[in-house]
């Protein structure tokens, strides 16, 4: 086995195994899971080496927002994106890209959030969507330093309950993309590549 076939298979695997016996409740998270993603995920079965950790991971992804009474499904998944891309988590962006197309979002508007084209070449960006994106990258930055012009922008364009939503939406896919990066967790194949 070459160098590079052994770089390869380590990062299909994290860094942990999961728990050899998985209690029940927690067993039921997991076919949750698995029902509502169709794939056999490797993050719950390594969450429950700490049920208190898999328990409130499963409240917190359960809890947010996904559009249906909040704000749109295509502005949350652009944040969802955009999120993904900022902190550079592999197993985040293969799951928050998946199916883009299905929340409105093109392949020109996806090379934008990935940095190959320019927002100026899109003009498909609402006001909001540009107001939010321009959030998401401040909201991602360490250290975080959000710029006047930046939250005066949000402020004129969404609601403080809006607002709450954006930023706990950035910050849950913030805690899944350290948490999963943090377990060495390889992307779960939901493209056909996670490109980078």
């Amino acid at each position: 086995m070459t160098s590079n076939n052994i770089i390869l298979d380590q990062a299909k695997k994290a860094f942990i195994d999961p728990p050899k016996k998985i209690n029940f409740i927690l067993k039921l998270g997991i076919s949750v899971s698995r029902k509502i993603t169709g794939k056999d995920l490797l993050v719950p079965k390594l969450l429950a080496w700490v049920p208190k950790v898999a328990i409130s991971s499963g409240v917190l992804e359960s809890l947010v927002a996904h559009g249906n009474h909040d704000l749109n499904p295509r502005l949350l998944k652009l944040v969802r994106i955009q999120t993904s891309l900022s902190v550079s988590c592999p197993f985040c962006i293969d799951m928050n890209t998946f199916d883009y197309q299905k929340d409105g979002i093109t392949d020109e508007e996806l090379d934008v959030l990935k940095g190959r084209k320019f927002e100026s070449d899109v003009l498909s960006f609402s006001e909001k969507e540009i107001a939010t994106l321009d959030y998401v990258k401040h909201l991602t930055r360490s250290p975080i330093v959000m710029p006047k012009e930046v939250s005066d922008r949000l402020i004129r364009n969404f609601t403080p309950r809006e607002i709450v939503i954006l930023a706990s939406t950035v910050a849950q896919v913030d805690y899944w993309a350290r948490l999963i990066q943090g377990l060495g967790v390889p992307p779960e194949g939901f493209m056909d590549q996670c490109d980078l």
